[in-house]
């Protein structure tokens, strides 16, 4: 008896030995609830059952489950750390503590891994980073229809429990309450009755309830099979059950939050103010199943919150409207709301406020974070940006600082120089040219004095509050972009040529190989690598995939082999646009040998647009896998250092196609891969849009946000060994 009482919590006198248990609750208001440290009892369903001869009272907070509804969808249950605590601020606002017959005040419960909250008196939920103009209706379960395990509503629920306890509290189960083997109700009579107002519920033991329709389809339904000798509950009856199919404990706690990733939209987002919070939710709710599959036995927590800059910005008000001819009106709105954001950004006037209107949302968002989750810094925990199309660019100029102004003064600066060079001018003209030149000089050099000055005595604040770890771009056009302003390939192979270290650690390019907004970042800091092919991205379900760290290139135009060209004719030849110096042999296995392809290719992918895409996408073969060749080029080759037979040396080429012997210290450009049935002309409508949901990207997030997470795991595995 001492096991079955445990159940029970000393309401009304009854079973008071129970209150060990660790959550008390009182009659209907449920007073003097507390939550203790010790462990809650675990109820043994479905498999073992319910002990014997269990005594029947109030549900206990734990047997209650809250669950939250989204999109008109299905009722989702809270995880029981989150529904334990939704369950005492609502007894708590029961208990009326607020004084003079007044409800309690009761603060927020903050639930789903922090980025919600439920308000326990309006029965609601709302986002705490973002805004959202539906809000997300929440109930309590407490009565719950078998095999699904969906909560009636709670009015019907309410009505039921408390007949229940009136006809039933105090009496003893008789019966195993055993979910998966339960004895048949045939021949047995209904105890106990309700009526509700579509329904009814018939009682035929104390743990055997059934719920029946009251429509005039069902009761005709009802009447024909119990004349055929079913019955009542057999043929038409819902069973019910009595609390939660699983108890809810402070154990089942989300993980701890260690690496937080920003999104950030593109163009488009005044069409659709809440696109960029689907996107964001389609690809947490991915990530989630991508974490569950692979990163289990980290104790770590990877969130992704929506960075949503553009709906907070006036920029013109309504002058472009008010232009906007009447005729094709949608499709000139449509025009206004996307393609109109590119040419803000390209506007001196209101580049700035977009620039701002990111950071300071960056910056919010970080400080409301660590302001709710203070461990987060003091743990080291790591911030990434995941960018989204022309978001990609405004992020990348926040993080680098770059100012188009600076630059237009600075060739202004240039082309002062070159006219006291070159223009032929009078003795006078000359004189006060060089006086002036002179005097702006003078000018800078106080202006930078002077700002020295300040910078000593107030120290700037950092344009963005966090150091970023990775900053993953997606269908972005940003190469174009550094393309326009002057940037070209070096000498390096590092990401410092486009993107300093010391300002973000790692950056990594996605794209799908038929989108027309995306573009190479790799050609831009090596100019060979324009004729190596992007490193493929994993498909979600490969077995035991090589780590991205140990691909080998390999090349979108494989040339023939150079032993076919004389020897003499391959050392002589000048390079040209069809004529190419013979590269060294890698030990990849493949050469390069024409560059005229390479350049050919790389024009198109820097101009692409309809006619470049339709030329450098739907012209070439699919996407070269990445392969690697053992045996004949082995690390022996490496050792050759350029010679292979009938493979003359290489030549210095004065065209500044660089030595394939440099390579760039991390890949950054990554390609999905293409479907096998899929349409190129259709995906290249598609593809932009198609990064949010995509497995693939999910798990390549997390390899790279987990990655030193997962080495300190299999390090510590290995110490333990």
């Amino acid at each position: 008896s001492g096991a079955s009482l445990r159940y029970s919590t000393g309401t009304g006198g009854e079973g008071s030995e129970g209150e060990g248990a660790g959550l008390g609750s009182s009659d209907s208001g449920g007073s003097g609830f507390s939550l203790a440290a010790t462990a809650l009892p675990e109820r043994r369903r479905p498999g073992g059952g319910r002990p014997r001869y269990e005594v029947v009272r109030e549900l206990g907070a734990e047997e209650v489950r809250w669950f939250y509804r989204e999109d008109r969808k299905t009722w989702k249950p809270f995880i029981g750390y989150d529904s334990l605590r939704i369950e005492l601020a609502f007894r708590a606002l029961g208990s009326g503590g607020g004084g003079a017959g007044e409800p309690a005040a009761v603060e927020p419960v903050c639930v789903r891994s922090g980025l919600y909250e439920v308000d326990v008196a309006s029965a609601e939920s709302y986002p705490v980073y973002w805004n959202q103009t539906e809000k997300i209706p929440v109930m309590r379960g407490q009565w719950f229809i078998d095999g699904t395990w969906q909560p009636l509503e709670e009015e019907e629920s309410n009505l039921i429990e408390q007949e229940h306890l009136n006809r039933f509290k105090g009496q003893q189960l008789q019966e195993s309450f055993d979910m998966e083997i339960s004895k048949p109700v045939d021949g047995k009579e209904a105890i106990h009755s309700l009526k509700l107002s579509r329904n009814h519920v018939d009682w035929h033991s104390v743990d055997e309830v059934y719920l029946y329709s009251d429509a005039t389809t069902s009761k005709i339904a009802r009447t024909v099979t119990q004349k055929l000798g079913f019955s009542k509950a057999s043929s038409s009856g819902t069973r019910l059950h009595r609390g939660y199919v699983e108890e809810a404990t402070l154990e089942d706690k989300p993980p701890q939050t260690s690496h937080i990733v920003f999104v950030v939209h593109g163009i488009g987002q005044k069409m659709d103010q809440g696109r960029i919070i689907k996107n964001t939710a389609m690809m947490r709710d991915t990530a989630r199943k991508v974490e569950e599959k692979y990163f289990s036995n980290l104790a770590t927590h990877v969130e992704f919150l929506p960075v949503e800059w553009r709906s907070k910005l006036t920029l013109d008000g309504d002058t472009v409207d008010s232009i906007t001819p009447d005729k094709v009106r949608g499709l000139r709105d449509m025009l206004n709301s996307s393609a109109m954001d590119i040419m803000y950004y390209t506007s001196p006037l209101y580049r700035d406020e977009l620039v701002k209107g990111l950071q300071q949302e960056l910056n919010r968002l970080y400080s409301l974070f660590c302001s709710r989750n203070p461990e987060f810094e003091e743990k080291g925990g790591k911030v990434s940006i995941v960018s989204h199309s022309l978001g990609c660019v405004i992020t990348y100029d926040i993080m680098t600082g770059w100012n188009p102004v600076r630059l237009y003064e600075q060739l202004l600066q240039k082309e002062e120089e070159e006219e006291l060079e070159e223009r032929w001018m009078s003795y006078e003209e000359q004189r006060l040219l060089e006086e002036l030149y002179i005097t702006k000089q003078r000018l800078r050099e106080i202006e930078e004095r002077l700002h020295e000055l300040k910078a000593s005595t107030i120290s700037k604040p950092p344009v963005l509050k966090f150091k970023v770890e990775n900053f993953f771009c997606m269908g972005s056009p940003l190469a174009v972009f550094l393309a326009l302003r002057g940037i070209r390939p070096g000498t390096s192979g590092s990401q410092d040529h486009i993107l300093p270290r010391t300002i973000c650690n790692r950056l990594l390019n996605i794209f799908h190989p038929t989108d027309p907004v995306a573009y190479r970042l790799e050609p831009l800091i090596l100019k060979h690598y324009s004729n190596i092919s992007p490193v493929q991205i994993h498909w979600y379900n490969t077995a035991n995939p090589l780590p991205y760290e140990h691909m080998k290139p390999s090349f979108l135009n494989p040339s023939k082999e150079p032993t076919s060209a004389p020897d003499t004719e391959s050392a002589s030849a000048a390079p040209s646009p069809t004529t190419s110096p013979v590269m060294v042999r890698r030990h990849y296995g493949e050469s390069i040998t024409n560059i005229g392809k390479a350049s050919i290719l790389g024009a198109a992918s820097i101009g692409k647009g309809l006619g470049g895409m339709l030329f450098s996408r739907f012209g070439r073969s699919s996407a070269t896998p990445q392969t690697m060749e053992t045996g004949k080029d082995g690390p022996e080759g490496d050792e050759k250092k350029g010679t292979t037979v009938g493979t003359p040396p290489l030549p210095h080429s004065s065209s500044g196609f660089l030595e394939p012997t440099v390579e760039l210290e991390h890949r950054i450009d990554f390609e999905l891969r293409e479907g096998l049935v899929e349409s190129r002309y259709w995906s290249a409508v598609t593809s932009h849009t198609a990064y949010w949901s995509s497995l693939d990207i999910a798990l390549f997030l997390l390899t790279f946000m987990y990655k030193q997470d997962q080495e300190e795991t299999d390090k510590s595995n290995l110490d333990t060994l």
